[in-house]
């Protein structure tokens, strides 16, 4: 243990002293983070027990010791290999005892000395030394008494600007005039330089080189000493320059009262000073605040732009600059609140659950942008509600459902009237937080017009690598977005731009089964219902039997808000009759919701009554609803060789007819109709919901079935549905929204559908066991495999009751 202050003793008291014989074995006391010098007293604490053992038995009338420095200070029991090789022969000229049983030294440094061998390690270190001489070459003798001078000067520069060096060394480095013990005395006097630098200049024996080396070192902390003097001129200007500020702005405040003049301003400008500072503010942001307050202050009351300028500065003080919601990863609390508030929807979860694992692991990472894409009703906002409520974060949502004006993002600027910044920094303010979940509603419905285009605007909010600086055009000061984590919503991604698309994570949410609807009825909708009605579980309860009846008769959608909106009507019904003074419960059954809620708006067998006839056949489509059961209806009339196409048809299904028609006058031999039927007939092509407009090729295998159940006069089966597109060639080709298609079907009640060959997989993938285990799924490659298994057998005029013998692609 060592004191790094060394004393300032005039040189003459520290001449060596001739008759001091230096033995050639010493005990070694080890030095932390201190060089001791020859020719130099410092002081000591000595504190460790094999330190203070070798003080305690170092004999002698000299009292010798030999001091080595540690290469590192934090070894408790240093050996050889833990000392430097060069160290100071060292006298001890006063000792004190102190109660804890340490020892205070003043020790004198003697000559340099090498470490060799090593004799004893415990209970303390002995050593063979041995002495290192100076060395100074006759050649160098101008150059050293040079460095000397250069070294003096610099040394005093250096004192007179040290706050820790006393001005009497400058005096006594004047009065030394050999060149090896000025270097050592002003190296052991420099309290700044580091242990590294002060051993080098120990282990340095050539005279000229030890002065080179402490000339750089010198020149060094010139340089330091006198950028911290500058630095600290420049703080007491500024401190002198804020004095002179406010002296005169308590002259002002004086005036003011004298002249009688309300100084309410003067304490809003303050309130709102305090509010800035307390802000935590970036430095560039603090900057215009300030600037603008001082602007503020200069104004009348009176003038139109001290309100502008007022309601500005109330808008940064309020935006959550350095206001964060400390948020809580925990998986498994996460999962379980998704499972609890969400049925199905697995590839979300498992994408938000990835999300929030490698933001535990790593919490600067830059979280993407999802977007939740899903017919309207299957819980899209909610579940980014419940992404926030399981992270303890705060929720804003913003829809941009018909949005045309880019400034509802970015904000006005605040040359105009009424202007405000937009909905982003609007959200933020609201929720108070820099890191809130950040929901942007039915981007799909954004428009645009002469005000400009928000999605546009919307490109820089959604990109990670941008939005850390976003400058709302009210505020015009950088924002931070980028730990907000947004969560876009959409029921359909066509009208998205691609730029704007690219920056998203698109995350499907399909729509939910028979059995899911009854869960989530079960589970969430009978009970919200129920007591948004002001009734109890003991006043109306619902059976499954009923339940499954709205689904499947009253409702037929891909969420489940119109099933929602029934139990809803169930639940005003009976508040009503109790309202009336029937207070009897009620159980709702399949006949109380037909009784309660009339005829059926959906029945089986409407779709069964409607292939009765040949031309007929059933397709499947998708829509931003999720799917719908299409049909297509064809008839033949005499005319002579035209196709006529209704129903509000875009090209690419117009295109896909008269592929089919095409298709089918290639093969009509091989369906056992005159290859010339088309020269003398007129061929119609009808898709019922004329309103409604349709277009895309999944129709194609449809269209063929129908023309084919047409001319052949075989009806096509009433349980059947498909989709596909076709080739002239007979072909037929992948399409999209499976699973979407496959629900309409099955609301539908039709329990085989035909599907692309090449859209297995996607159905294993997609459509769990439980969806598939009552329907016949058949997988097909070309059009003569679809008519097999959709046409009823010839020699049935009406409807053929067992369906064909399935291919080897079918699925069970």
């Amino acid at each position: 243990m060592s004191d790094p202050r060394t004393l300032a003793i005039d040189p003459d008291d520290t001449a060596d002293d001739p008759g001091v014989e230096i033995p050639p074995e010493l005990p070694v006391l080890p030095l932390r983070d201190t060089v001791l010098f020859p020719n130099s007293f410092m002081p000591l604490a000595v504190a460790r027990e094999a330190s203070v053992r070798l003080i305690d038995e170092a004999g002698g009338p000299d009292r010798l010791i030999a001091v080595f420095t540690q290469r590192d200070a934090s070894v408790e029991e240093p050996r050889e290999e833990d000392l430097y090789q060069v160290g100071t022969a060292t006298r001890i000229h006063k000792l004190f005892k102190l109660p804890d049983g340490s020892l205070r030294l003043i020790v004198q440094g003697l000559r340099r000395l090498h470490l060799g061998r090593v004799t004893q390690l415990h209970p303390y270190l002995r050593a063979e030394v041995t002495p290192a001489d100076e060395e100074a070459k006759p050649a160098d003798l101008i150059e050293i008494d040079a460095l000397m001078r250069n070294v003096k000067t610099t040394f005093q520069q250096v004192v007179s600007l040290s706050p820790l060096l006393s001005d009497d060394l400058q005096q006594l480095a004047q009065n030394i005039g050999e060149a090896g013990r000025l270097a050592d005395f002003i190296a052991s006097s420099l309290a700044t330089i580091g242990t590294p630098v002060k051993q080098e200049v120990l282990e340095t024996l050539d005279v000229r080189a030890r002065l080179d080396l402490l000339n750089r070192t010198l020149i060094k902390e010139l340089e330091v000493l006198e950028l911290g003097s500058k630095i600290q001129s420049q703080v007491q200007s500024e401190v002198g320059k804020n004095q002179r500020e406010y002296f005169l702005r308590e002259q002002m405040k004086a005036i003011q009262r004298e002249l009688g003049e309300d100084d309410d301003q003067a304490k809003e400008i303050e309130e709102l000073r305090g509010k800035i500072e307390a802000a935590g503010m970036p430095e560039a942001v603090l900057k215009e605040a300030v600037r603008e307050l001082d602007r503020l202050a200069k104004m009348p009351v009176a003038a139109a732009e001290y309100t502008v300028s007022r309601t500005y500065l109330d808008w940064l003080v309020a935006v959550p600059w350095n206001k964060r919601t400390d948020e809580v990863i925990d998986l498994k609390r996460t999962k379980s609140i998704l499972d609890a508030d969400h049925s199905d929807l697995e590839k979300a979860k498992d994408r938000i659950l990835e999300y929030l694992a490698v933001r535990k692991l790593n919490p600067g990472v830059k979280g993407p942008i999802l977007c939740f894409v899903g017919p309207p009703g299957v819980g899209k906002t909610s579940l980014a509600r419940s992404i926030a409520t399981s992270l303890d974060r705060k929720f804003v949502r913003v829809s941009l459902g018909g949005m045309r004006d880019e400034a509802e993002i970015r904000g006005h600027r605040r040359t105009y009237i009424g202007a405000l910044p937009g909905q982003v920094i609007q959200g933020l303010r609201r929720a108070e937080s820099k890191n809130p979940v950040f929901i942007l509603d039915e981007i799909d419905k954004l428009g645009a017009d002469f005000r400009g285009d928000p999605a546009s605007a919307l490109l820089e909010v959604l990109d990670p690598e941008q939005n850390s600086t976003f400058r709302d055009h009210y505020l015009d000061v950088p924002f931070d977005l980028s730990e907000v984590l947004f969560i876009t919503t959409a029921n359909v991604l066509d009208p998205v731009p691609p730029a704007l698309r690219d920056r998203m994570e698109v995350l499907e949410l399909p729509g939910y089964t028979e059995e899911e609807k009854l869960k989530i009825s079960q589970e969430h909708l009978v009970a919200k219902q129920v007591a948004n009605h002001g009734l109890t579980d003991e006043q109306v309860t619902f059976s499954e039997a009923a339940l499954r009846t709205i689904i499947r008769n009253y409702t037929r959608e891909a969420g489940v808000r119109n099933l929602e909106r029934e139990i809803g009507a169930l639940c005003r019904k009976v508040a009503r009759r109790r309202a009336e003074g029937d207070e009897s419960p009620v159980a709702i059954t399949p006949e109380v919701v037909a009784a309660l809620l009339g005829a059926p708006k959906y029945l089986d067998e409407e779709v069964a009554e409607r292939t009765k006839k040949p031309g007929v056949a059933i397709g499947l489509a998708w829509t931003p609803a999720g799917g719908e059961v299409l049909f297509v209806e064809a008839t033949r009339m005499h005319g002579t060789a035209t196709l006529t196409l209704t129903g509000h048809l875009g090209d690419v299904m117009k295109e896909s007819a008269r592929a089919a028609l095409s298709w089918v006058r290639t093969h009509a031999g091989g369906l056992g109709i005159d290859p010339d039927f088309f020269k003398t007939a007129e061929i119609h092509l009808h898709v019922p919901s004329g309103a409604i407009p349709k277009d895309g090729p999944s129709a194609g295998v449809t269209m063929v079935t129908a023309l084919a159940s047409e001319l052949t006069g075989r009806p096509v089966r009433g349980d059947v549905a498909m989709t596909g597109e076709i080739t002239l060639s007979g072909k037929v080709l992948p399409v999209g929204g499976i699973k979407e298609k496959v629900l309409a079907a099955r609301r539908a009640g039709l329990g085989t559908i035909v599907l692309p060959h090449q859209n297995e997989k996607s159905v294993n993938e997609d459509l769990s066991e439980e969806l598939r285990h009552d329907l016949r799924i058949h997988f097909v490659s070309t059009i003569d495999e679809v008519l097999a298994l959709a046409l009823a057998p010839a020699a049935d005029a009406e409807r053929a009751g067992e369906s064909p013998v399935a291919t080897e692609a079918s699925v069970g």
